[in-house]
């Protein structure tokens, strides 16, 4: 008999359904509720219970079997928003390598980073993935270059976090926008910090629910942790070059680090006056500093990083000035994109600028190409 790997015999299948017994749903109540009686029997009492939301722009009947906040991340998902960040810039232009983080990438880090947060401090997992899921969907192709552009060339008031709340009420579904739950819109509006705290001083300024203040910290702790992969991945900087004082405390992997990260928010916070305040100890906090700072100044402020930012600035600026003069492109590039007919009445410029940050950087680099580069002849 041939010599061969020992095969051991397995198990009998068994359906999933014969391994325990389904739970008993009272025959009064929806699946819904059986989730919503379920948050209230284990949730923290300074979690946002589902079946207490502030509710939507537009009433409409609850779904029998998601709660407010899951059909809000299940909207987000099948958004076409959503899809376009899988091709839209997180630090490295258009990036070659399969490895390197794109917006979409980014999202998802940050959705499972707040999803453990929120389950550790038993506050409502499905709100705070649906904000994460939900934060960058209105930013522009080219990171933050395509901000910074929309600034110079829109308005100076132009902001990402405002886009994308802009996105999930008007521009999505053709214009019927995906009617977002208060607390959701909330959150995706107040996500961003840019290099101001991470919660800030101004209670006006904070996001209304603590889910919401959790996607604030996931946001940093995604981005400090896949930017650095991603820069000593592109050969920006070398693992030698990152300060000393940010391994020790943090870790020396993306997963130490990131652990390091979760742990400390999670055991740090506390109850003051009656209020659950997110905050981190001491060294960690200054940690995170340094790295952050690091990054500006030896990643994003690189000269490798800013050259092309400085080339996508320019491709955005020509486009919408094309669009501005170009009425009927303007037109199929909307139909295109499949952006909304209701805000067809307001001023050009915040059309042209709704179709500018909404591009992938592949869209706005092809579209470059054949409305700018000359075509030879047959």
């Amino acid at each position: 008999m041939a010599m061969g790997v020992a095969r051991l015999p397995l198990a009998p299948c068994r359906s999933p359904l014969a391994a325990r017994p389904l739970p008993i749903i009272e025959k009064t109540m929806s699946i819904r509720e059986e989730f919503e009686k379920r948050e209230r029997s284990f949730m923290s009492p300074f979690g946002c219970l589902s079946a207490e939301s502030r509710g939507r722009m537009r009433s409409e009947p609850l779904c029998p079997i998601r709660t407010a906040f899951q059909v809000d991340r299940e909207r987000i998902v099948y958004s076409n928003a959503f899809r376009r960040m899988k091709y839209k810039t997180q630090v490295f232009l258009s990036p070659m390598g399969d490895q390197y983080r794109t917006r979409l990438s980014h999202t998802l880090e940050v959705a499972q980073i707040a999803r453990t947060i929120a389950r550790a401090m038993r506050l409502n997992e499905d709100l705070a993935e649906a904000v994460a899921l939900g934060h960058d969907l209105g930013h522009t192709p080219f990171g933050h270059s395509g901000e910074t552009a929309l600034k110079e060339i829109f308005s100076y008031s132009f902001a990402h976090n405002e886009q994308s709340l802009r996105v999930v009420d008007v521009l999505e579904k053709k214009g019927r926008g995906l009617n977002l739950t208060d607390e959701v819109r909330d959150g995706i509006l107040k996500h961003s910090k840019g290099y101001g705290k991470i919660i800030p001083d101004d209670a006006g300024e904070q996001p209304c629910t603590v889910e919401g203040r959790v996607v604030r910290f996931a946001d940093i702790m995604a981005y400090l942790n896949h930017d650095l992969d991603d820069a000593i991945r592109s050969g920006v900087i070398t693992e030698e070059q990152v300060p000393a004082s940010c391994s020790e405390i943090l870790g020396q992997t993306h997963s130490e680090r990131a652990t390091t990260m979760m742990k400390d928010l999670i055991f740090s916070s506390d109850i003051r006056e009656g209020q659950f305040c997110l905050s981190m100890s001491e060294d960690v906090s200054a940690a995170m500093a340094a790295l952050r700072r690091f990054l500006y100044e030896n990643v994003y402020r690189s000269s490798q990083v800013h050259k092309d930012f400085v080339k996508a600035k320019k491709i955005l600026s020509e486009l919408y000035s094309h669009f501005m003069n170009n009425k009927e492109m303007l037109q199929k590039n909307l139909e295109d994109m499949e952006l909304g007919e209701n805000h067809r009445d307001e001023p050009n410029e915040r059309i042209v600028c709704d179709l500018i940050a909404s591009m992938t950087d592949r869209y706005a680099l092809n579209l470059y190409k054949a409305i700018f580069f000359p075509s030879p002849l047959v």
